[in-house]
């Protein structure tokens, strides 16, 4: 029987898997349009207590308490599936769940997307007890692979890379379809371009094409000193105009236009914005937290990385990847990340030696490939 109806599900909890399941959607639209897909956030058919605790509590813990976080992440990575915790973590779930399942149902797909293990996790119990059929794949969004991704009655699994898809073959009994594909990032990304595409896209943000352009990005919720950064960053003694992106931070945003005043010409504060690529297609290189889905968008464009205070756990995961492949700088905090920064500014070489090992790298194509391979292995 051939799919016509594609679910994808994703959980706000930080925006990378939102973002990977908009892409996939985004790519279905423009590549597979005979298959229907919907896109269903799973916090918006939860209780708002649970929703609190999973969204809200996440983005305030790895940014108040590190440490405490990366103590969760680490056990709830060697922690027994079967073990009487578990089970009533899942079980809290279902409760807290019954609406999500209800929207799944209501939307009958033939197959399913988790951009995230949490609706994975709900539709394996509801597999195990025959009460879902329809075959679910899994896209892990990180170049890592945490215990909670791994469950049985999945379909199959998408992975970033060729390390992490071997993990996964060691780690899920029975095994099951296990495939590279990257991590899904929207079509911009995939598109290059050439040097008068760039200097039309320095343009774009009114930035000189003849200057060289460096990216500062805040993540979707513009966290960090932002302004306190760019101030630092400016004081280097080269020419270089520094775009900063706060994202929905309008604080952030507000402190960064007040500094832009006394730097004319040189600093270019944005908020939100759907026009990244264009952005990352006309920079030297780009300054980001380390997150699964901004590094993909990166690599897909062959920009070198200046990786700032990343996350314990996933992102200093990540991190290592990058850095082990040489697209990627680390940088701590504020002194070693100017650093950083004078060193790529005065180093013509490693920069594009880095932005070759970060094209080598790159999956422009991840979300076709994974719906590509949905669509066919997904019968029955």
């Amino acid at each position: 029987m051939p799919i016509r109806k594609i679910l994808l599900l994703s959980v706000s909890a930080g925006n990378g898997h939102v973002r990977a399941a908009e892409a996939l959607h985004c790519c279905a639209q423009a590549r597979f349009p005979a298959v229907e897909t919907l896109h269903v956030d799973a916090m918006q058919h939860v209780t708002p207590a649970f929703r609190k605790i999973y969204t809200d509590w996440y983005v305030k813990l790895v940014n108040t308490s590190p440490t405490a976080w990366r103590v969760l992440y680490e056990r709830t990575g060697k922690a027994d599936p079967g073990a009487i915790v578990q089970k009533l973590r899942r079980m809290t779930e279902r409760l807290q769940c019954t609406r999500f399942l209800k929207a799944v149902r209501d939307f009958a797909p033939d197959a399913v997307i988790c951009t995230h293990f949490l609706p994975a996790e709900l539709l394996m119990h509801e597999i195990r007890r025959s009460r879902f059929d329809a075959p679910v794949w899994v896209q892990v969004t990180d170049f890592d692979l945490h215990r909670m991704w791994v469950m049985p009655h999945m379909r199959g699994y998408f992975a970033a890379n060729a390390e992490i898809a071997e993990r996964m073959r060691q780690a899920i009994a029975p095994p099951t379809q296990v495939h590279v594909t990257g991590i899904p990032i929207m079509p911009g990304f995939a598109e290059k371009g050439d040097e008068g595409e760039a200097a039309e896209a320095a343009r774009f943000f009114g930035l000189d094409p003849q200057r060289r352009i460096v990216a500062l990005m805040g993540g979707g919720a513009g966290m960090g000193g932002l302004d306190e950064v760019a101030a630092a960053l400016l004081a280097i003694d080269a020419d270089f105009q520094l775009v900063v992106l706060a994202g929905k931070n309008a604080e952030a945003l507000a402190a960064l236009q007040m500094l832009a005043q006394r730097h004319s010409g040189r600093l270019f504060p944005l908020g939100f914005t759907d026009q990244v690529h264009r952005l990352m297609a006309c920079s030297s290189f780009v300054i980001t937290k380390p997150g699964g889905l901004t590094t993909s968008e990166c690599l897909a464009m062959g920009q070198p990385m200046i990786l700032s205070s990343p996350i314990p756990g996933q992102e200093e995961r990540n991190a290592d990847y990058l850095l082990e492949e040489g697209a990627a700088l680390k940088a701590m905090d504020t002194t070693a990340l100017v650093w950083r920064v004078r060193q790529l500014l005065g180093d013509g070489q490693k920069l594009t030696t880095m932005r070759r090992n970060a094209a080598a790298l790159g999956r422009p194509q991840a979300a076709h490939d994974a719906l590509r391979l949905v669509l066919e292995n997904s019968g029955a």
